[in-house]
């Protein structure tokens, strides 16, 4: 079951009006028995790797809760570690480690082949950083288990986030929620903006950025460079698309997820786009490898190191391949350069034509990297690239099917004006102070036509499920 279905739609609708009946007390047992459903609904096997994953940490916390010092607490803060992310080393990234293996070794090892279950580098993530922020006594244990297996398994988030942290999700369990208008109308109005983003923007676009990846090698370099910038509207939209609906959900139930995406594309730094794009991440990134390896605290050369190796394991997190940790080392790389000659610095001291320059920049040189990010191997990754930069048929795109690039081109323009002039406004937390409810209303229907009119209705995947 995945949002952009009507199986969602009405499994949400009936959730919701059994929520808002339901006494307190029995809340937090309909969502999780919700979530657990919404997983199941992917495999129903997988259940237990969550089960597992929430058993494991649920027990940790409750012995190191019973221990004073780190030292005493860390034994148990390891089998936290060691269960999580062996679990994410077995399913996502044992094949990938055996073939680099074969290949470097010449060996043959046996490929096993698992599927990788859905969304668990989200929960994993989730979860760990409860136990650790429990080992740092920065958390106090949670009590009571289902509301601690509610807080990794929640649906809206559970399978590509945002990821979540434990002290300020798991409060929100126990307050007592009534329907709210004003929370209705706000969470249904990011919803249908997150719509309007996957169905409508990001799944038309994939339909040329997937003819065009696949036959590269036959595309002029002006085609290659527009695909590249046509994938990063894409996985914009396809991610923070989710990430709305996500938020949406979550606030029409009373619960406030955390911001995961503040308009990347006008960052005029990549230090800046990493504090607009998966915000959740890029802050447990920081937070449980950046800081614990040094930071900036132990001078440049180490502070390039950290940085290099924080983006390195994030892009080894997004996926198992060679792709992933060239894209990953590339943005670390960029990260270092601009902390080398304090880049931001200088930009945000600059006039206005500038700054237009420096997000050209930064949108070109995330684009470069996005390369990897799609590419389905590093042969067609490199051949991409050497094609973009060759410069020699720069000829104009050939359109064949004009109705569906002009609704692409529409969409695009309506998606502009609602991040440049509209989105860039709300603070959906309040969003009845800034916006009449007629506002609203026209907005909304514009987004609900846009959707049955111009909408991709096959229900595709989110990119991020294969993470």
């Amino acid at each position: 079951m995945i949002f952009n279905t009507l199986d969602f739609l009405l499994f949400f609708f009936i959730v919701s009006i059994a929520y808002f009946l339901l006494a307190h007390r029995f809340r937090w047992m309909l969502l999780l028995l919700a979530s657990y459903f919404f997983y199941m609904c992917w495999r129903p096997e997988f259940i237990i790797l969550i089960f597992f994953s929430t058993a494991v940490d649920y027990m940790c916390g409750l012995k190191m809760s019973e221990l004073s010092s780190k030292k005493k607490r860390r034994p148990y803060l390891l089998i936290s570690l060691i269960s999580n992310l062996g679990l994410l080393g077995i399913f996502k990234y044992l094949d990938f480690f055996s073939l680099s293996i074969n290949q470097v070794f010449d060996l043959n090892i046996p490929m096993v082949n698992l599927i990788l279950p859905m969304g668990i580098s989200f929960y994993t993530f989730q979860t760990l950083s409860y136990s650790i922020d429990v080992y740092r006594g920065n958390l106090k244990f949670e009590k009571h288990f289902g509301k601690f297996a509610l807080y990794v398994s929640f649906f809206p988030q559970l399978v590509a986030g945002p990821i979540e942290r434990a002290d300020r999700l798991l409060p929100q369990f126990d307050t007592r929620q009534k329907f709210n208008q004003y929370r209705f109308i706000s969470g249904f109005s990011q919803a249908m903006v997150g719509f309007f983003k996957k169905v409508v923007v990001a799944d038309t676009i994939a339909i040329y950025v997937e003819v065009i990846f696949n036959q590269y090698q036959f595309q002029s370099s002006l085609t290659l460079w527009v695909a590249i910038y046509l994938f990063a509207v894409q996985i914009y939209c396809d991610f923070s698309g989710y990430s709305d609906i996500a938020i949406g959900t979550a606030r029409i139930l009373g619960f406030d997820l955390m911001e995961n995406f503040r308009q990347p594309y006008f960052a005029k730094s990549i230090t800046e786009f990493w504090q607009r794009w998966h915000i959740s991440l890029s802050f447990w990134l920081r937070d449980y490898l950046y800081i614990p390896l040094g930071g900036n605290r132990k001078g440049k050369i180490k502070t390039y190191m950290n940085l290099s190796v924080t983006m390195l394991l994030g892009g080894l997190w997004h996926g198992a391949s060679w792709n992933f940790i060239i894209w990953g080392f590339l943005n670390g790389a960029y990260l270092s350069v601009e902390r080398m000659f304090n880049y931001s610095g200088l930009i945000e001291s600059k006039n206005r034509l500038t700054k237009i320059g420096a997000i050209f920049i930064t949108f070109n040189l995330t684009c470069i990297a996005w390369v990897f990010f799609r590419a389905d191997g590093f042969t067609q990754a490199t051949g991409y690239l050497s094609g973009m930069f060759a410069f020699i048929d720069m000829s104009v795109l050939e359109i064949k099917d004009t109705s569906v690039f002009g609704s692409l081109i529409l969409n695009s323009g309506l998606l502009l004006i609602l991040e440049l002039f509209i989105l860039n406004n709300i603070d959906y937390s309040c969003i009845m102070k800034r916006y009449s409810m007629i506002s609203l209303v026209i907005l909304n229907i514009i987004l609900f036509f846009a959707i049955i009119t111009f909408g991709i209705s096959e229900g595709s995947q989110f990119i991020y499920f294969q993470f």
